[in-house]
């Protein structure tokens, strides 16, 4: 698929699954909220874990929710070195 000209907010694609898709934005807003409730055991904590999801915390904001085991980018890439088989 060739990639758009446009780029596309954030915004907009929240606006889209709200409108378009009819998902209801408040509801899964609300279901994050209670996820990391249930898990927050220290009101200074910076992310909890729950269910294979991390969800980041900011000054008591959920910031963003990422796959707990998400490998990093690049890993082991640095200065490795493979031999070749000749």
């Amino acid at each position: 698929m060739k990639k758009p000209i446009v780029k596309v907010t954030d915004r907009a694609v929240l606006r889209y699954l709200e409108r378009v898709c009819g998902m209801d934005i408040e509801t899964v807003r609300s279901e994050i909220g209670r996820t990391v409730d249930l898990c927050l055991d220290h009101p200074d904590a910076c992310g909890v874990v729950s269910g294979g999801f991390a969800y980041k915390l900011r000054d008591g904001v959920v910031t963003t929710v990422a796959p707990q085991n998400r490998p990093r980018k690049r890993a082991g890439r640095r200065g490795v070195k493979r031999e070749r088989d000749e």
